[in-house]
């Protein structure tokens, strides 16, 4: 088998083409040079990209935050306007019935120290007529007591003064309990009122 023939390329220079050589030392530089610089692009397109993408997700996440805070302020306006008639029903139902139920034992906390500086005399108890079974009750428990009851239709049916010689006692149960009851009244409006609160 005959071996294949090479073509042998040869350039021929002319007088006017000049031939450049330049030492090693001189192209590493420029190659170091092109390296560096390009480095420094990728670096800056990085940074770029990378202030871009923190803008994007601090963007993003204020109005997350925003959707959140307007989502809990819509969530607790429903829960306070759900739980309102709730507990306005329950306080000026259960309170007015509490305070006539503990009516009698605050009666005779309060006439205790009054009677042990008396001598048999009785205390008068001033008291709504409505008032007098529990007050009677309650007392009734507590044997030995001397007390009279006057009558006073005038007050509450959670008021009662206690007199025993020159001393008198005001107990006024209803005055608590409408405190109590303005209170809440005044939570849910001002909770209506400031959302953010």
């Amino acid at each position: 088998m005959p071996l294949p023939q090479l073509e042998v390329f040869e350039t021929t220079r002319s007088a006017d083409q000049e031939v450049v050589v330049t030492d090693l030392a001189s192209v590493e530089s420029t190659r170091l040079a092109a390296w560096e610089e390009g480095y420094r692009a990728g670096w800056d397109d990085a940074i770029a990209a990378q202030s871009q993408s923190g803008d994007q997700l601090r963007a993003d996440l204020d109005r997350n935050l925003m959707a959140l805070a307007f989502t809990w302020q819509e969530a607790r306006a429903h829960l306070l306007g759900t739980i309102e008639p709730v507990m306005m029903e329950i306080i000026t139902r259960v309170l007015p019935a509490l305070s006539q139920e503990t009516l009698g034992p605050i009666i005779i906390e309060q006439l205790m120290p009054m009677l042990a500086t008396a001598a048999d005399q009785p205390a008068l108890l001033h008291i709504n007529p409505a008032a007098q079974e529990h007050v009677e009750a309650a007392l009734s428990r507590a044997t030995g007591l001397p007390y009279e009851i006057v009558q006073d239709p005038t007050l509450d049916e959670a008021q009662v003064y206690l007199r025993l010689d020159s001393r008198e006692v005001s107990i006024d149960l209803s005055r608590v309990t409408t405190t109590i009851i303005k209170t809440v009244q005044d939570f849910f409006t001002l909770s209506q009122e400031n959302p953010d609160g």
